[in-house]
């Protein structure tokens, strides 16, 4: 894990396990990061591992690539009491399993489809919503029933690179879910329905974040995968009108954050799509469309922002 100051362009780099996937900021200075061993608790004041908790699930020895075992995508109640991480375990099961941050130690795990490649959380709490890759689905969770529902998300079928990846969750608590520059689902958890808005970036889609205000969406675009035959971009869509803003990327990137006053997007250059991506991080003025580089280790691919 490394800590980059984006201005100076210092960067601390810091051990936390084999094949980190994701990360999530908590309270109280912690940061949770899903590995292939387990999950690393992190002080990022003091830019230490405080834990390294291992999951019920038994992954196995660690391994590395697109389709190894352990940790994938990861939240943070908004209370800060629980991490929920869904993991991996090679030949197709996956389940979500509940890290209690106070006593660092997993207290349940609810079955969820296949590569959980995100994890968010309701506005409320109340459920957990695994974006189920390899499943064509979302299983919302009730963390504290420990029990499921399977959500359908195919606008386009089930077959071929028209896969969820990630979601964010809009101020009216339905999620949005990017497919191929072609589509947004807009995914209402309680019902189980939704209506699949256009989109026209035309590019292999994957991380997403919301400024912080809530109002705009940003959608990494890594280029061109099965429908998809455009080149890399980042899409700036407002949430209720899907009005877009398609700025143009020279290269492959993950996973996204927004700057605090919602000027800037971070973006990672690590890639799990084939192995396409480069030891970077790249920082795109969403006003102006400029981007500038900076060379990371390790191929680099979730980001947070982390509060002071």
């Amino acid at each position: 894990m490394s800590f980059l100051d984006p201005a100076s362009g210092k960067m601390e780099k810091l051990v936390v396990g084999k094949a980190p996937f994701a990360i999530a900021e908590g309270r109280n200075h912690r940061a949770y990061v899903s590995t292939a061993e387990g999950v690393a608790v992190i002080d990022t004041k003091l830019r230490t591992r405080l834990a390294l908790v291992p999951y019920q699930a038994n992954v196995g020895k660690p391994n590395f690539g697109e389709y190894r075992s352990g940790g994938m995508g990861i939240a943070v109640s908004p209370d800060g009491k629980f991490a929920y991480i869904g993991v991996y375990l090679s030949g197709g099961k996956s389940q979500l399993e509940i890290l209690d941050t106070e006593k660092l130690t997993m207290t349940g795990r609810v079955p969820v489809g296949v590569r959980p490649f995100d994890v968010v959380t309701s506005l409320d709490g109340r459920e957990v919503y695994s974006i189920d890759h390899d499943g064509y689905t979302v299983t919302a969770v009730d963390p504290f029933a420990l029990k499921g529902r399977t959500l359908e998300a195919a606008p386009f079928g089930k077959g071929g690179f028209e896969k969820p990846h990630y979601a964010a969750v809009r101020s009216d608590g339905r999620l949005l879910l990017p497919y191929q520059g072609r589509g947004l689902v807009v995914l209402d958890p309680k019902s189980g329905n939704y209506t699949t808005e256009p989109l026209t970036g035309n590019t292999h889609q994957e991380g997403v974040t919301l400024t912080p205000d809530g109002t705009q969406l940003l959608i990494v675009g890594i280029g061109s995968a099965g429908s998809a035959t455009g080149k890399p971009n980042l899409t700036v869509l407002d949430v209720n009108t899907y009005a877009e803003k398609i700025l143009p990327l020279s290269r492959m990137h993950q996973m996204v954050a927004s700057s605090a006053d919602g000027r800037y997007a971070y973006l990672t250059g690590g890639v799990t799509y084939a192995d396409t991506g480069w030891n970077g991080m790249t920082v795109v003025d969403l006003s102006a469309g400029t981007t500038r580089e900076f060379e990371l280790p390790d191929y680099p691919l979730d980001v947070q922002l982390l509060t002071k």
